[in-house]
C-alpha cells in the first residue's frame, strides 16, 4: 500500500509549481509580501517528497529488497499498445530519487535568501519546483514515456531559468542555444520510444532491458542508439558540449542544481538504467567510450584557459561526466553510479559557494600552464573551445533562428495582407492593389529566406507566385480576392469568439471529452 504513494513524490513539486503560477496570476502572492507563502509551498512540497522517499527507503531495507516495478493503472491504450502509469523502485531509483529530493530541498532553502527581493522571485520558485518534479519523475518512471515527460519538463525548466534575465540579449540567446541543442537529443529519445514499440511492443523498462527479446542484437542497437543520443545531448557530451557553458546565465542556485548536481547527470542515469540494453550492443558500448573520452579531453583542456570560477567549474563538470560515460562504456556501471552520486553532492556545494569564493579571492587567477603557453596553436584551440561553439551555432542555432524569421516575415507580409487580420493596416482590397505591389514582391520583400530551408521555401514561393500570376489571378480577377477577404473576415470573427471565456471553456471541455 505504501509503495502506491510513489506517484506523489514527483507530483507534489509539480502541484506546487502550478499553485505558485495560479497564485501569481490571481495576484495573492505577488511582490515582496508574496515571497514567504511562495517559498513555503515550494519547500514544503519538496520536503514531503523527501520524507516519502525516506519512508520508502526504510521500508525496502526492512523488507530486505526493493519493491521493483509498480504499475498503478493504464494511462493510454491504442490498439495493442498500452502505456501504464508505472514507477520503478529498485535500488538505483530509490537512491537517486532520495538524492534528487535532498539536493532540491537544500537548493530551495538556499534560494530563499539568495533570491530575496528579486523581481522574478515567484517565477524562479515556480520553475525550480517544476524542475524538481521533473527530475523525480525521470528517476522514478517505470517506462520510457513517463521518463520522457520528465525529460521534457526538465529541459523547459532549464530554458526558462537560463533566460531568467530575459531583458538581457545574452541570456535569451544562450537559452535558445541550450533549447535547440537539446531538441536533437529529444528526437533521439522519441525515436527510441518508437523503436521500442515497433520491436518489443512496449516501453516498460523491464521489457526494454530484457536480454531474451533480441538474439541478433539489431533492435537493441537501434534502441540503444536513440537513447544514447538523448543522453549525450542532456549531459553535454561532445559534440553537444558547448550549450552547458552558455547555460550559466541563470541564477547561481539554478546553475548548481541543473548543471552541477542533477540535470547534467540525467544522461548518465539513463545509460545506467538501460545497462542490459547497452551491453547487448557492442557498438553502443564503443560509442560510450569514444564520446566519453572526447568529452573528458574537451573539458580538461577547456578548463585550463578559463579565467572565472564558474567557467572552470562547468568545464570540470563536463570532464567528470565524460569520465562517467567512459566507465559505462567499459562496463563499470556500478562505479559510475557511485561516482555520479558523490560528484552531484560535491558539485552542488562548489557552485553554491562560488560567489563567496570570488569575493574571497586575494590573488590573481592561476596562469596558463607553461607547456600550453608554448604551444600557441593548441592554446588558441583551447581558448576557442575547439570551435565547437561556432559549429553548433552554424548547424543548429542559426538555421532555427533563420527559419523562425522567415516564418514571421511570411506571416506579416503574406497571411496578414491577404486575410486582413487585425493589425494589418495595408490589407489588399483589390486586384489593382495586388498589381501595384507586384513589383515589390518580385524584388524580394517576402520571398527571401536564409539557410537551406529558407532557400527551399524561396523556390517554392517563386513557383507559387508564377502559378498565381499566370493561372489564378488572371482568370479569377477581383472575385477571387474578394473571396479571400471574406474568408479572412470570417476567420477573424471565429478567432474573436474563441477568445471569449465561455467559448474557450467549451473548447477545452470538448477536448477533454475527445481525449477521454
Amino acid at each position: 500500500m505504501l509503495n502506491t504513494l510513489i506517484w506523489l513524490v514527483p507530483a507534489l513539486p509539480i502541484f506546487a509549481a502550478l499553485w505558485i503560477g495560479i497564485g501569481y496570476l490571481a495576484g495573492f502572492n505577488r511582490g515582496e509580501i508574496g515571497e514567504q507563502p511562495t517559498a513555503q509551498i515550494a519547500i514544503s512540497a519538496t520536503a514531503i517528497s523527501l520524507i516519502l522517499m525516506l519512508v520508502l527507503d526504510a521500508s525496502a531495507i526492512m523488507a530486505g529488497n526493493a519493491p521493483g516495478q509498480i504499475a498503478l493503472a493504464p494511462w493510454l491504450t491504442t490498439g495493442s499498445y498500452q502505456v501504464l502509469l508505472s514507477f520503478t523502485l529498485d535500488n538505483l531509483s530509490l537512491a537517486m530519487a532520495t538524492l534528487v529530493a535532498l539536493i532540491s530541498l537544500l537548493m530551495m532553502r538556499f534560494s530563499v535568501n539568495y533570491m530575496h527581493r528579486e523581481a522574478g522571485f515567484q517565477r524562479f520558485f515556480m520553475i525550480m519546483s517544476l524542475f524538481s518534479g521533473a527530475m523525480l519523475l525521470i528517476v522514478t518512471a517505470g517506462n520510457a514515456v513517463f521518463a520522457f515527460i520528465g525529460w521534457e519538463l526538465a529541459g523547459v525548466s532549464s530554458y526558462l531559468l537560463i533566460g531568467y534575465a530575459f531583458d538581457r540579449p545574452t541570456a535569451t540567446q544562450n537559452a535558445t542555444r541550450a533549447f535547440v541543442t537539446n531538441r536533437i537529443g529529444d528526437a533521439g529519445f522519441i525515436m527510441a520510444i518508437f523503436l521500442s514499440f515497433s520491436y518489443l511492443g512496449g516501453i516498460e523498462w523491464p521489457l526494454i532491458t530484457s536480454e531474451a527479446h533480441d538474439p541478433d542484437g539489431i533492435g537493441a542497437g537501434l534502441i540503444a542508439g536513440g537513447f544514447l543520443l538523448a543522453a549525450l545531448a542532456k549531459s553535454a557530451q561532445v559534440p553537444f558540449s558547448p550549450w552547458i557553458a552558455r547555460a550559466l546565465e541563470g541564477p547561481t542556485p539554478s546553475s548548481a542544481i541543473f548543471y552541477g548536481a542533477l540535470m547534467v547527470h540525467a544522461g548518465v542515469y539513463l545509460v545506467v538504467r538501460l545497462q542490459p540494453l547497452f551491453e547487448q550492443s557492442p557498438m553502443a558500448m564503443a560509442a560510450l567510450i569514444i564520446f566519453g573520452l572526447l568529452t573528458m579531453l574537451y573539458g580538461y583542456f577547456g578548463s585550463l584557459v578559463q579565467t572565472d570560477v564558474k567557467s572552470v567549474l562547468i568545464f570540470s563538470v563536463t570532464t567528470h561526466v565524460g569520465l562517467m560515460f567512459l566507465l559505462c562504456g567499459l562496463g563499470l556501471f556500478e562505479v559510475a553510479v557511485i561516482y555520479m552520486v558523490l560528484h552531484a553532492v560535491w558539485r552542488a556545494w562548489q557552485f553554491l559557494t562560488a560567489p563567496s569564493m570570488m569575493h574571497d579571492m586575494v590573488r590573481p587567477t592561476r596562469p596558463v600552464p607553461a607547456w600550453l603557453a608554448k604551444r600557441r596553436a593548441f592554446y588558441t584551440a583551447c581558448l576557442q573551445r575547439f570551435w565547437l561553439d561556432n559549429l553548433a551555432d552554424a548547424l543548429f542555432v542559426r538555421p532555427t533562428q533563420g527559419l523562425a524569421r522567415d516564418a514571421q516575415r511570411f506571416d506579416e507580409k503574406v497571411v496578414n495582407q491577404l486575410a486582413g487580420l487585425p493589425g494589418s493596416a495595408n490589407a489588399l482590397s483589390s486586384l489593382a492593389e495586388w498589381e501595384n505591389r507586384k513589383g515589390v514582391l518580385v524584388e524580394g520583400e517576402i520571398g527571401r529566406g536564409s539557410g537551406v530551408f529558407g532557400k527551399i521555401m524561396e523556390w517554392i514561393a517563386s513557383g507559387l507566385h508564377w502559378f498565381e500570376e499566370h493561372l489564378v489571378l488572371k482568370s479569377g480577377g477581383e472575385g477571387l480576392l474578394k473571396l479571400i477577404r471574406h474568408i479572412g473576415a470570417y476567420l477573424t470573427q471565429i478567432e474573436m469568439l474563441l477568445s471569449q471565456p465561455r467559448y474557450l471553456i467549451l473548447l477545452i471541455a470538448i477536448t477533454f471529452i475527445v481525449i477521454i
